[in-house]
């Protein structure tokens, strides 16, 4: 399997015009974001306009809301997103009926999701989305995989993806020493629920093409 095969299977999602949602699924630093990227450059250079990403990651509850569940300290886990409000987002994105949709994005340098950030404009026949828990057994979460055409798992290593990971915390403002604690802890907790949940995938996408896309 290579990135090309890739792209031309999730061009095929859509047919006869109407809009398909690709989901991305997999573990904390697998891969996804840049995987959905990717996809996205790709088959824009093709369809100007014919794809978007709208990333679960928007979905996070802010902090202050969290600091009110008691939540914050397990910030990532499945409770401490909006599932129902992004399988809201996906059911409205299928529907097409809106001109404009705007979609709330994730600064990772505030960590707290930002209303309004991404704009999906009517053109956009393939939404790439991408996030940790598509395919989770939970009643939460159980009305996302039936507005997703298809659902990727990045099956990155899980050496490479727990380095990436502590450096990707690092990057963004964690010491090395509190960014691995959170990676081994918090972060692995979560990475066990969703890989647990790889059976349920449509393809496994191998670690050796997500290596090759970069972190």
């Amino acid at each position: 399997m290579t990135f090309d095969d890739l792209v031309r299977r999730a061009r095929a999602l859509v047919r006869d015009g109407q809009r398909a949602v690709l989901g991305i699924t997999g573990p904390p630093a697998a891969g996804k974001t840049t995987l959905a990227e990717e996809l996205v450059a790709a088959i824009s250079r093709e369809s100007p306009g014919g794809v978007a990403h709208v990333p679960m990651d928007g979905f996070h509850l802010a902090d202050v809301e969290l600091d009110r569940l008691g939540s914050r300290g397990r910030k990532g886990a499945p409770d401490t997103f909006d599932a129902l409000g992004y399988a809201n987002l996906l059911r409205r994105l299928r529907e097409d009926t809106d001109d404009m949709i705007y979609a709330p994005g994730f600064e990772r340098v505030l960590e707290q999701p930002i209303a309004g950030a991404i704009p999906v404009p009517r053109a956009a026949r393939l939404i790439v989305s991408e996030g940790n828990y598509l395919l989770l057994d939970d009643p939460r979460w159980a009305g996302v995989r039936p507005l997703v055409a298809e659902v990727w798992y990045a099956g990155l290593d899980r050496e490479t993806r727990l380095e990436r990971l502590i450096a990707r915390h690092v990057r963004f403002g964690k010491e090395p020493a509190a960014a691995r604690e959170w990676a081994l802890g918090t972060d692995e907790r979560n990475a066990q629920l969703i890989e647990a949940t790889r059976d349920r995938a449509d393809l496994i996408v191998p670690g050796d093409v997500l290596r090759r896309l970069g972190p």
